[in-house]
Order: C-alpha cells, then sequence, then structure tokens
C-alpha cells in the first residue's frame, strides 16, 4: 500500500514537569479547554490536511489514551485504507525489547509499520502541542525546497531559546546551523518539534543511529546535527499561527487562557474544526444566582455561582456564593458554596469543600504561581492553597 505521506505522532511522553496531573495519564491525554485533550490538536490537524494514517506511539501509562483515541472516529480516521494506530514498544522474537530510549529510537523500533505503507515522506509530530496547522503546505514546501528534512519553525524570545532546538538559516534559506538547548542562542529560531523527512533518508539515519552506543537517539541531539554535518539539505518551514508547548502548568494555565480569544486561536471555524471524544451530556445549567463572565462552561455543568475567566470542562460544579476565577475546572471538578478558586488548575474528579481558598491574584512575589490540585482528591472545608502549591498523590488538605 503506497502513500505520499504518513505522520508519526510521539505521544509516551511522562509531562513530569505538569506533576500532579499526569500521574496517572499520559500528558498527551490531559484535558484542554473545556472540550478537549491535548492530542485532539494533532490528530485534528491530520485529519484536517487530508492525512489518514496516523501512528500514535505510546510508552507511559497509555490506558486512557489509547481508549481515547479508540478508531480514530471522531477525527474521520477510522478509514480502511489508513488509520489510526497505536504503537507500544514491543519484544520481538530474539530481540532485547525496552522503553523508547529517546524520539529517534521510538521511530526506528516502528520502521516496518513505516515500510507497510511505503511513504515518500514522514511527518514527526509531538503529542503535546497545541496550534492549528495544515501539514499539507508544509509538506509542499518540503517537496519544493527539494530537501532531506522540513522543521517547522518559529520565532521566540531569547529566554526560551535555551530551552529549544534553535537554527540560523544561510544566505539560500536553507539551515546551515543547528543547537539543541543553546546556553547562549545565536537565533531565535526555535523548532517546534514538527518534521517532514525523506523516508528512505531518514531510515538509512536511523539504522546507522542505532547501532551508535554513543548516541542518545534522539533527533534534536543526534539524527538532526548529523544530517547537517553531512551536508544534507534542511529546510525552515517558517509557521507563523499560533503554537504552544503545554509542556508547564504555567504554559498549561496559559494556552487555556488563551482559548478565551478568538484572536488567539479560533475553535470557532468551521473550516478548521478541532475533533474531539466528547461525552453524551444535557446542556450546561446556570441557576437563578449564577453569573458567568468571558468564561468557556462546557457541557453537563451546573453553574450556581460566580465564574469569570475560566475554563470548566465537563460536568464540572459550582456551587451558591462560589467562586472560579482566572481558573481552569478539568472534568467532574466540584468546587462547593462558598468556596475560591483563582488562578489554579484543578484536576479530574477533585472536591473543593465549602468555605475553601486555592490560588490567590498575582501579587508580585517571587513564589507566586498557578496553584494545582491533582485529580480525584478532596480538599476539606475552609483550607488553603496557597499560590504556586502542588496538591496530589491522593493526599487530603
Amino acid at each position: 500500500m503506497k502513500k505520499s505521506c504518513i505522520a508519526m505522532l510521539l505521544a509516551g511522553g511522562q509531562g513530569s514537569r505538569l506533576y500532579a496531573l499526569t500521574q496517572d495519564v499520559a500528558k498527551p491525554s490531559v484535558p484542554f479547554g473545556g472540550k478537549y485533550r491535548i492530542i485532539d490538536f494533532p490528530l485534528s490537524n491530520c485529519a484536517n490536511s487530508g492525512i489518514d494514517t496516523v501512528g500514535v506511539l505510546t510508552q507511559y501509562k497509555p490506558l486512557q489514551l489509547n481508549s481515547y483515541i479508540g478508531t480514530g472516529q471522531p477525527w474521520d480516521l477510522d478509514v480502511s485504507d489508513g488509520g489510526v494506530y497505536i504503537l507500544p514498544p514491543y519484544l520481538g522474537a530474539h530481540e532485547q525489547g525496552s522503553w523508547f530510549t529517546g524520539t529517534a529510537n521510538a521511530i526506528y523500533q516502528n520502521i516496518a509499520f513505516i515500510d507497510n505503507y511505503n511513504p515518500d515522506n514522514v511527518l514527526i509530530l509531538s503529542g503535546d502541542h497545541i496550534y492549528k496547522m495544515d501539514y499539507a503546505d508544509m509538506l509542499r514546501e518540503h517537496l519544493e525546497s527539494n530537501a532531506a528534512l522540513t522543521i517547522a519553525v518559529q520565532q521566540v524570545s531569547l529566554e526560551e531559546a535555551t530551552r529549544m532546538g534553535i537554527m540560523s538559516v544561510g544566505e539560500d534559506g536553507a539551515i546551515c546551523e543547528f543547537e539543541e538547548k543553546p546556553k547562549h542562542p545565536k537565533s531565535d529560531l526555535a523548532s517546534m518539534g514538527i518534521y517532514v523527512f525523506n523516508w528512505k533518508m531518514l531510515r538509512r539515519y536511523l539504522i546507522e543511529d542505532e547501532a551508535d552506543p554513543n548516541s542518545s537517539k534522539d533527533f534534536g541531539k543526534n539524527i538532526i546535527p548529523k544530517m547537517l554535518a553531512n551536508g544534507e539539505k534542511l529546510w525552515p518551514y517558517r509557521f507563523k499561527g499560533y503554537w504552544r508547548d503545554v509542556g508547564t502548568i504555567t504554559s498549561l494555565w496559559d494556552a487555556n487562557m488563551d482559548m478565551l480569544s478568538t484572536t488567539l486561536i479560533n475553535l470557532y471555524d468551521p473550516s478548521w474544526p478541532i475533533a474531539s471524544r466528547s461525552p453524551v451530556l444535557p446542556p450546561h445549567y446556570a441557576g437563578e444566582n449564577a453569573e458567568i463572565i468571558h468564561s468557556i462552561v462546557t457541557e453537563g455543568c451546573e453553574i450556581d455561582g460566580h465564574v469569570e475567566n475560566s475554563v470548566l470542562s465537563a460536568s464540572v460544579k459550582v456551587g451558591a456564593g462560589a467562586k472560579v476565577l482566572y481558573s481552569v475546572l478539568m472534568p467532574g471538578v466540584t468546587v462547593e458554596p462558598g468556596a475560591v478558586v483563582e488562578y489554579a488548575i484543578i484536576g479530574e474528579g477533585t472536591k473543593i469543600g465549602a468555605g475553601a481558598h486555592i490560588g490567590s491574584e498575582p501579587d508580585g512575589s517571587e513564589g507566586w504561581g498557578v496553584a494545582t490540585c491533582g485529580p480525584n482528591i478532596e480538599i476539606r472545608p475552609d483550607a488553603t492553597v496557597a499560590p504556586g502549591a502542588m496538591i496530589y498523590n491522593g493526599e487530603e488538605v
């Protein structure tokens, strides 16, 4: 079966910087934006871009993610000549199996899957980014430039550049230098972790890299620098739309707040829908004392208190006299009467007791941060959770 391009979606990350929110689920499974999970964005981008064959590489606590993706039906990826496939690490006969040891190793372990479709090009994606991108445009530029590898790039601040893959571009427009997480960046052009490779060439590099005992088996640290050193043509695809890596509590909170602005990322554009596997629930209900201001309130919610500048997922309950301000409440959260939740992220199924106070507005102090409560815990009545605090592992406060 011949395909022009297939996608490989790296979705096995533990997401350790999200701490409480990824204790029991992989980072791509984390709820986002009221109605979605993080992985909905790259899957929807694939479907909207006409890429109908997607391998999803899972590893860390994959049960919920596997169940959520299912056959791929919500994203129209349940097709007979392609579709979405869950690809965990595996142990073959006479092989020494292990977890994926790096991004390149994850693709190496699935060479047979890719060969089955004999693609001209392979699109490599991350499962923890929020953005809308037409991969067909990127693929077109890749082909027109006759590149071995095309990397999606965005300009970032020099402070952000120290945490990303940074590249410089020569007079011909091609990438001439690449450095992973440099201490002193020479450029502000950052890799978005989205790649289009010529498959035959990538296949050869993966096999060579796997045989190198000193390699980290990573695209940014090994494969890309080696291709550049060997004189392969690497091309930057300059993406100017909204894109955010949601790998930290602060970035996840920021991205959810961005959902309240249709000028940053428009979820209501019928030409580029973001699909999800949504529960079948009744419409949200606002009681006679409810006050909802500039917020996303999803189906199944029951609101009797004050909700402002916040994102509420399905089946959230906010009791009378309670206040939810600048916060992200994941599915099934209960905020009992009189409680205050501000500048916080509350995990699935957590109960905030009556009169409790979670977080606070920014005060300029060095220790301030977004307060976070993990899933399925109880915050006792009248308790206080300080700004920047992290409550998880089933603790009761």
